[in-house]
This record gives structure tokens, sequence and C-alpha cells, in this order.
């Protein structure tokens, strides 16, 4: 017996036509997007993106259309919208006929919510600054930072951290 006849018959490869009639494959469209391929199996998973077609063997064919949403859905993300916000955002772009106000409103929410989130911060920074100006970071193992981290906030003197909405 010679090793050609043990040759298992593999499938076909899929010729470069009829792919292109099929789509693209999830690493395709994970590099065109910039979004990965686990990220795009959520986005189905979560009914965010339609789920592609397949072939026998079951591998994802996705469309432009398919594309051009993950890619929708990149942008979102990167604006800080929730998976919630971006399911609207979503059905509102599909919708041809949608009224603006209702896009808006929601960019206007996530604004707000950007605003709030960088007040936040700004009171987190203060503190930290202030801890920093305190510590002498040298070979003494007092630490104004680790006792701040330490300190209940109910011994400290009335003063509000950045998470009891004061400064």
């Amino acid at each position: 017996m010679t090793n050609n006849s043990l040759r298992l018959p593999f499938p076909r490869s899929v010729e470069p036509e009829e792919r292109r009639r099929k789509g693209m494959t999830i690493g395709e469209v994970a590099r065109s997007s910039g979004v990965t391929a686990k990220m795009i199996r959520h986005y189905e998973s979560l009914g965010l993106i339609p789920a592609p077609l397949r072939s026998a063997a079951g591998y994802r064919y996705y469309d432009e259309t398919a594309l051009h949403e993950i890619r929708f859905i990149r942008q979102a993300r990167s604006l800080g919208f929730g998976l919630p916000q971006i399911a609207e955002l979503l059905i509102l772009w599909r919708d041809r006929g949608r009224a603006s106000q209702e896009v808006k409103a929601l960019a206007e929410a996530q604004l707000q919510a950007l605003e709030q989130k960088i007040v936040e911060l700004q009171q987190m920074q203060q503190s930290l600054r202030r801890l920093v100006s305190q510590c002498h970071g040298d070979e003494r193992p007092d630490c104004p930072i680790l006792d701040e981290l330490a300190t209940e906030k109910s011994e400290k003197s009335g003063k509000k951290g950045c998470h009891d909405g004061g400064g």
C-alpha cells in the first residue's frame, strides 16, 4: 500500500467566484472592520447583527451589510454607547423613515453620561494628586496613600470622596 492510497478525500476548497457570492469569512470581516471575530460572534449571539449565511461546513459568510453594521457598532462603542443603546441605534439606522429626534435623544443621553463620568474622573484625579503630593516616596515605611486607602469613610474628617458625591 502506498502513501497515495491513504489520502482521505477532503472537501474541495471554495472557489474564489463561489466565495465572492457567499460573502466574506469572519476573519476577513474582522480585519476589515477592526472588530475581533470573538466580538462579531458575540454581537451575533445578542442579535445585534443577523446570523450570517453558513457553508455546508458551517463557516460563516457575511455580506457587505453585515460589515457596515459591525463597523457601525465599533464606532458607537468608541463613543461609549452601551450595547442596549447600540441596539436602539441600529434599529433607527436600519429604518430609513426614522425621526432624527430619537437618534438625537440617545446621543444627548450619552453625552450627559460622559460629562458625568468626566466630573467623577476629575474628582478621582484631584484626590489621587493630593495623596501623591503627601507621600514622600522614600525608604520610610509610612505612606499617606496606603493610610488613606485603609481609612473608613466615616473616619475621615467629614470629607466626601468622588463616589460619595463630594470632592
